[in-house]
């Protein structure tokens, strides 16, 4: 349970979790069972195997409950890696369901006569179908910051659970219940400001920032000046997390480039003056709810919001990345037109044109040799046209992750703008080229629906264009 790009400050906060758990376990906490090895051999699981099977006893009412809940939970956060794959495998496999318990429970109901005995018998179904380690779970929800803890031990779950079924049925199972207790409808909308959010939580924000490192506090202050704005969800029971936020620039006109965007020396524009609303990043903060969509639901919500502040807006768009787009064109059968191979035959020097183009893009020395990007800049636009509206999954969606989340959500792909991106990361994903994707209120639903159901890209005549050379 730590973070990739700022792992002193999780480890701190993982540590005030131990101490409060070690309290709240009570009588429960035992120093022999806090002395597991990190590494959780195989002489110390039956202490570990214990503590799980004792979650799951009623005697003792809930306070007891929750103390057992609580010195489990602070044994798995006293684990490595490696302890905590060897525990997640134990709770996955000794705590699953009763596949003959739940066939006699099937039988049972396709047998019943009468209402009531139909009731019964699909209340005893449903009991069967609830695996023991969904009720070790729930435990959990009691505690305080049992939540979050939950929500990253799904964090840690989910790259084990890609290549483990047994692993990938327990995320299911845990899953559901975060899909459950994280409806949208339960969710609370903040503005974030530089004046009124605690210095804690904005030292989150810089750290679970993920499309454009916050690079100082000086920085972040800027990203929440007059005609900035951040907006985040948070869980009632996770007042102190944001879940996921976006961040957004109140302009004159659609932006075309990121830099201009977080210019840390550029004057603040009048908000009232503003007639263009431009989402420029939008960070999922929480790596456990991963698959459990709101993000769309954030972004409709803050339209509302802005719209109702803001009169003068006329336009709502993003400013988004395309993370995948050099990764596929690698991957890819590097989709050209015979008169683009020719212009790239005389830079090639007789290699191979798949090599030679994914060679020279992953770093940044093609773009500052201006004969190069100047041949380059018009096949990389119409490549990534191309990788923005055909490349698709087996499921019919998008390949670039973050057209998909925007397309799913009833925007329209507007502009691709080359240049947009020139720090190093941008240049070396993307060729520096970002995307506009343009939400209007009278054709959401039915972009919706067009992609949804038969995988079409709303796309400008501009982007149109791009596609045909």
């Amino acid at each position: 349970m730590t973070h990739e790009s700022n792992p002193g400050f999780f480890k701190k906060r993982v540590r005030g979790l131990q101490q409060r758990w070690q309290f709240l376990a009570g009588s429960e906490y035992d120093e022999t069972a806090a002395a597991l090895r990190p590494e959780l051999p195989p002489e110390d699981r039956p202490r570990v195997l214990e503590r799980m099977r004792q979650c799951l006893d009623a005697r003792g009412g809930e306070i007891q409950a929750r103390s057992r809940a609580a010195a489990l939970g602070e044994a798995y956060l006293a684990l490595n890696t490696e302890g905590r794959e060897v525990f997640l495998r134990m709770l996955a496999q000794e705590f699953d369901f009763n596949d003959g318990e739940v066939a006699e429970a099937l039988d049972a109901l396709n047998s019943s006569h009468g209402p009531e005995g139909r009731r019964e018998a699909r209340r005893a179904l449903m009991d069967a179908v609830e695996s023991p380690r969904v009720r070790i779970l729930k435990r959990f929800n009691a505690l305080p910051q049992g939540v979050k803890f939950l929500v990253d031990l799904r964090a840690d779950l989910i790259p084990l659970a890609r290549k483990d079924p047994v692993l990938a049925s327990l995320d299911d199972d845990l899953k559901g219940l975060l899909t459950a207790w994280f409806d949208p409808g339960f969710l609370q909308l903040r503005r974030i400001s530089w004046d009124t959010a605690s210095g804690a939580l904005l030292e989150k924000f810089m750290a679970y920032e993920a499309v454009h490192p916050v690079e100082s506090w000086e920085d972040l202050k800027g990203r929440l000046d007059l005609d900035r704005r951040y907006f985040a969800y948070f869980h009632p029971r996770m007042p102190d997390e944001p879940l996921v936020f976006l961040e957004v620039a109140l302009v004159e006109r659609l932006a075309t480039n990121i830099q201009d965007l977080l210019d840390p020396f550029a004057a603040a524009l009048n908000p009232s003056e503003a007639d263009t609303a431009v989402f420029y990043a939008i960070s999922n903060a929480q790596r456990g709810l991963v698959g459990i969509s709101f993000g769309g639901f954030l972004i409709k919500q803050v339209v509302d919001e802005l719209a109702q502040e803001f009169p003068g807006l006329r336009t709502f768009a993003s400013l988004s990345p395309l993370p995948g787009f050099l990764q596929w064109m690698k991957e890819s059968e590097c989709p050209l037109l015979p008169s683009e191979v020719e212009k790239l035959k005389p830079l090639m020097g007789g290699r191979p044109l798949c090599d030679w183009l994914a060679d020279i893009l992953t770093g940044v020395e093609w773009f500052q040799d201006n004969e190069r990007e100047r041949t380059l800049r018009p096949i990389l636009l119409r490549l990534a046209a191309h990788y923005l509206t055909k490349a698709k999954r087996s499921d019919g969606g998008a390949v670039d992750p973050v057209a998909n989340f925007h397309l799913r959500n009833g925007a329209r792909l507007e502009r691709l703008n080359w240049a947009a991106d020139l720090s190093e990361r941008g240049l070396a994903q993307y060729a520096g080229i970002m995307a506009n994707y343009l939400y209007d209120a009278r054709k959401i639903e039915s972009n919706h629906e067009a992609y949804q159901t038969r995988g079409r890209v709303m796309s400008s005549k501009a982007v149109r264009g791009l596609l045909k050379g």
